[in-house]
């Protein structure tokens, strides 16, 4: 998982004035985190942009802090919260309602499930830990990127605008002036290196989360730009002069690390990210110290000021379009759906500044009606999404499967075994269903194992009435044959879930227990994936990494058949589990890698005459030769990669069953 985030907040009323160049250093970083999440080559370290807001909400919040006891004697923590509910809240609430409504359209049923509790979150301002402990069933860890996500941030902020006040207010509390400044500056510097080293301490390289995601290892940049505000910037002479050199040298800093940076890379875990924040404070204490330097007025370009005004917009609108518009929805290639994602960003932004955000901020809540009528206004708000959430994100009803009943024929054992290959199918003798060691008590119907992955799980688990046939589910969600530790899922480092190196033992526990006479044997995608093989990555198509899975695949047949059941291998079909930011497919994805790994399990019969048989499910579920998401109007495809019931009901088991059956009687299907 590798998602970047930030989040904006109001020029407030505070000592240094409204700055422009202030304007110009959102819209910058906002450009960044969008360009990143699109996938543009050259901006692998876009994700810094949360970074630079971070700085700059650490700096804005505590200068404001620090300025209102000058004004009012204290710090008045109920307008403060107030002021930050009406600036954010509204927006995000539109967000929230407009996500959940196309998620209830465009997403299957368990990734609505996982939208709920998303959203949820959102309101909450929790979801960085809601992205930190999503859940670890099979589902949960093998999602899709939720179109909320990037709400993690404002998880943070609004996390520290609760807290910080109140922190604030208890350490100047009694020291006055400078005193007080420089004990505050301290405690944010000791805050700094503190959450530094935690963000060092709990990154792990195949599980960013915790690192990526937690308040206490983000908490770094805000506290620095908190520190910057306590210390003050007002400098002049030759402290000005440095601080033109410390700006500058920033503004190259922070640009080569939106250029090279990785966000999966340990170096940005471990100093990388301390590193970016210090470079956004440079900046920000040379444009405050000097509003009239060149780099403040470039950042204060008229262009430059009014997508900074509206980068909130921008940045709450671009992710769930990203995620709803792809290139499977508009069948654009990648620069015609950059323009359209950016497009439709832009405007929606612009629409929220106008609409949403500055009549609420500005107008009447602010200014009709008294003072605790915009509160009560909006825990009302609060409360209507969040049951709104409830109701649209509510489970659909099941999708209807067709009522088939796939009626087994009454076929004898034949009594001469035979071999012939036609249409992608490998046939060989086959054992008859009285076959010497098959107990009585199992009946006269032939007893059929679905071994493998997820994909073989939902095919035997979906399947309709199949009377003639008794059928047991034995296959593994999210394991495959492939063992190797080190994983590329969807460009990120993983590795293999807990109990899947065991598969051989466990196949062999559920092939002694079931005795069948035939073994079905799907597998897909964790064949499919990079994995980390002789010191690189490797994939189907290599040759050394060929060899490898033929020997784990020629394993699995022998485990299958080890009673004497009869083997059928199940092709993999072609797959659109999710995109690339760009719009293009994962690796895995890839057709050319689904006809490598078709072209293994049919070499497998070479090795095994008259031993396997490897029936080739591709047309059925992809008739054109490409992977489509319905066939004869019946939706076959939940996620891009499972089927769905109906699927599995109208066009699967009609077609699998019959010949699994003549499979276990000896025939040619």
């Amino acid at each position: 998982m590798n998602i970047a985030a930030m989040s904006v907040l109001e020029q407030p009323s505070q000592p240094y004035g409204h700055s422009r160049a202030l304007d110009g250093i959102r819209a910058f970083a906002v450009v960044s985190v969008v360009l990143f999440h699109a996938g543009v080559a050259g901006m692998d370290g876009g994700f810094l942009g949360v970074d630079a807001f971070f700085v700059l909400s650490g700096f804005l919040i505590t200068s404001l802090l620090l300025t209102e006891p000058r004004r009012n004697g204290h710090i008045a923590f109920g307008r403060f919260w107030v002021r930050r509910a009406r600036r954010l809240l509204p927006a995000l609430l539109v967000v929230l309602l407009a996500t959940v409504m196309a998620g209830r359209y465009l997403l299957d049923g368990d990734a609505l499930r996982l939208l709920r509790t998303d959203a949820y979150a959102a309101v909450a301002y929790v979801a960085n830990w809601r992205m930190i402990y999503r859940g670890t069933g099979y589902v949960a860890v093998t999602a899709a990127p939720s179109p909320l996500q990037h709400t993690w941030s404002l998880g943070i902020e609004e996390q520290f605008y609760l807290i910080w006040p109140l922190l604030v207010a208890g350490l100047t509390s009694g020291r006055r002036g400078r005193r007080g400044r420089w004990v505050l500056a301290g405690l944010c510097a000791a805050g700094v290196v503190v959450s530094a080293w935690s963000c060092a301490w709990l990154y792990r390289p195949d599980n960013l989360a915790r690192a990526y995601y937690g308040t206490d290892t983000r908490a770094q940049a805000l506290l620095l730009g908190a520190a910057l505000a306590a210390i003050g910037i007002r400098v002049a002479g030759a402290w000005r002069a440095v601080l033109g050199v410390a700006g500058w040298a920033g503004a190259a800093v922070t640009l080569a690390l939106w250029h090279l940076a990785s966000d999966q890379a340990a170096w940005m875990y471990r100093g990388g990210l301390t590193l970016a924040a210090f470079a956004t404070a440079a900046m920000i204490a040379h444009v405050m110290a000097s509003p009239r330097a060149a780099l403040a007025r470039i950042l204060g370009l008229p262009p430059v000021v009014w997508l900074g005004r509206i980068s909130y917009g921008v940045y709450l609108w671009h992710w769930p379009l990203f995620t709803f518009v792809t290139a499977d929805a508009t069948g654009l290639p990648g620069w015609p759906l950059l323009a359209v994602r950016l497009a439709g960003t832009l405007a929606l932004a612009t629409l929220s500044f106008y609409f949403v955000e500055q009549p609420v901020r500005n107008g009447l809540l602010g200014r009709v009606f008294p003072r605790r009528v915009p509160a009560a206004v909006a825990v009302g708000a609060v409360a209507f999404v969040a049951v709104a959430i409830s109701f649209v994100t509510a489970p659909p009803p099941p999708l209807a499967a067709a009522p088939v009943i796939v009626t087994i024929p009454a076929l004898s054992p034949s009594p001469a075994p035979s071999t012939s290959s036609k249409s992608g199918i490998a046939i060989g003798p086959k054992p008859p269903v009285d076959r010497p060691g098959r107990p009585k008590s199992d009946g006269p119907d032939p007893h059929v194992t679905f071994l493998g992955d997820s994909v073989s799980w939902v095919i035997g688990t979906y399947l309709p009435p199949h009377p003639g046939l008794q059928v047991s589910v034995r296959a593994i969600q999210g394991c495959g044959i492939a063992t190797l530790p080190d994983i590329l899922e969807m460009g990120t480092p993983h590795t293999n879930y807990p109990g899947c190196t065991a598969w051989e033992g466990r196949w062999r526990n559920a092939v002694n227990a079931d005795n069948p006479d035939v073994a079905v044997i799907e597998l897909n995608r964790w064949e499919l994936m990079d994995r980390k093989y002789q010191g690189r990555y490797q994939h189907v198509g290599e040759p050394a990494y060929d060899s490898y899975l033929s020997a784990q695949l020629d394993a699995a047949v022998t485990i299958a058949g080890s009673r004497g059941a009869a083997v059928v291998l199940l092709t993999a079909a072609y797959t659109h589990r999710a995109e690339k930011p760009d719009g293009g497919l994962y690796p895995e994805d890839q057709p050319q890698r689904v006809d490598a790994w078709n072209a293994l399990l049919r070499a497998e019969t070479t090795r095994r005459p008259g031993k396997v048989t490897v029936l080739d499910i591709d047309p059925v579920v992809c008739p054109h030769g490409t992977f489509t998401w319905s066939v004869n109007g019946v939706r076959i495809r939940s996620d891009g990669l499972h089927y769905t019931p109906p699927g599995v009901h109208a066009i699967i088991a009609p077609w699998l069953l019959p010949k699994v059956a003549a499979i276990a009687f000896g025939h040619n299907p």
